[in-house]
């Protein structure tokens, strides 16, 4: 899933390429893309790119007063094409679920892998019109997120850390493999209760949240978006490495699975040394 770091070289490749051209075409080819019909995605044709916004992980492609909004969701992404296929593209089972073209012939196709379709595209006046928008936490990257906003927000928090930091509603654009990065880096268990952190704790986990997150976007800064995904592959020392050794202390990487996603950690630098349990596995070995 592309997480705040990846969306943020989007927005910097797609303001690069996007802003003053005109988009000549929106063409969907899976309808289930398309979470709004009001305007119709059709309003945004012949219409200027102004910029390119960032929102979590949300894109926001602004042209003349109308927002084309995208969230690429588990396995979502943006193809660029420097030359778009001549004619409309055809629906079937394919990854392809929409593309947009330009008066340059360029464009891009938005791409969706897998059954669970999850991609989806709002054309809207306001970017707040958008639900998932509407309930973003602050951005961890913003000049005015200091260590006194963090610490409010982690206040009376009862959930483990982990899913705090992949709260969107919490912090805006921190997903399931920059939150195990992050913990890696803050030394801290990923079970750990947000409400039980001291001061101390605090302060090494939000330094380790802006630390993790401008050091990848710097990696990921320049690189065209069929780069993306492997930059943030080879730039992450935990998340889905398990069994390979941690680069810090050298001990194995371990796993905990879940019904639809799994969390990476290394036991000497984050649990004391103690292997955390996997519910998932000991139900099966039961």
């Amino acid at each position: 899933m592309p997480e705040l770091p990846e969306v943020e070289a989007l927005r910097d490749f797609l303001a690069e390429h996007l802003v003053g051209h005109e988009v000549v075409r929106v063409l969907p080819v899976a309808i289930s893309v398309l979470k709004t019909y009001d305007p119709p995605v059709s309003a945004f044709e012949g219409r200027a790119v102004t910029s390119v916004h960032r929102y979590g992980k949300f894109l926001d492609i602004e042209a003349d007063g109308l927002h084309f909004v995208t969230h690429l969701a588990r396995a979502g992404w943006l193809q660029w094409r420097d030359r778009l296929p001549d004619g409309p593209p055809r629906p079937g089972k394919g990854p392809l679920a929409l593309r947009v073209a330009l008066e340059t012939g360029e464009g891009f196709d938005l791409t969706e892998a897998g059954t669970q379709k999850r991609l989806a595209v709002y054309v809207v006046r306001n970017p707040r019109e958008v639900p998932g928008v509407a309930r973003l936490g602050p951005d961890p990257l913003a000049a005015d997120f200091g260590e006194a906003r963090f610490t409010e927000l982690l206040a009376g928090e009862r959930r483990q850390i982990k899913g705090v930091l992949r709260d969107q509603s919490v912090i805006a654009g921190v997903g399931n493999a920059y939150s195990d990065e992050i913990l890696h880096a803050a030394k801290m268990s990923p079970f750990k209760l947000a409400s039980s952190l001291g001061p101390e704790e605090i302060t090494h986990l939000y330094e380790a949240l802006r630390t993790t997150l401008t050091e990848a976007v710097e990696r990921s800064r320049g690189l065209a978006a069929g780069r993306l995904k492997a930059e943030k592959k080879t730039g992450l020392r935990v998340h889905g490495r398990t069994g390979e050794p941690c680069p810090v202390c050298g001990d194995t990487i371990r796993e905990v699975s879940f019904s639809d996603s799994s969390l990476q950690y290394c036991p000497t630098c984050q649990t004391g040394g103690k292997p955390l349990a996997d519910r998932r596995l000991s139900r099966l070995l039961k």
